[in-house]
């Protein structure tokens, strides 16, 4: 890992809110977000996702593949109602790629 990539990471660190990512991101779970991963290719299916939602700033998992400049995001909580945890973004609202949680101290860790 490089210094720069720690340091612009850090700038762009985000803090869960919300049960919707469990049991992968817990609220109140901090994490470092790569700015710049998704600069030259969009979300890969599966991948994390830190997007400019309707309601402010989302962190969801992308799912399919981007069409007509839209971005489909879902939480990973199992749910019965889960389509309240889907949203669909403009591409361009993608600010990065959350790749490490540096708090709290148990769940230290990569993230995939």
């Amino acid at each position: 890992m490089s210094l720069r990539r720690l340091l612009r990471s850090w700038r762009a660190r985000v803090a869960v809110h919300g049960h919707s990512m469990e049991p992968t991101l817990r609220e109140g779970d901090w994490l470092l977000v790569d700015p710049d991963a998704y600069r030259l290719r969009a979300p890969r299916h599966g991948e994390l996702v830190v997007a400019d939602g309707p309601t402010g700033l989302l962190v969801k998992r992308a799912i399919g593949s981007p069409t007509n400049g839209r971005l489909e995001l879902a939480g990973d909580a199992p749910s019965a109602d889960r389509h309240r945890h889907d949203v669909a973004v403009p591409l361009s609202a993608a600010g990065g790629r959350p790749w490490f949680r540096y708090w709290p101290p148990g769940r230290i860790g990569r993230l995939r």
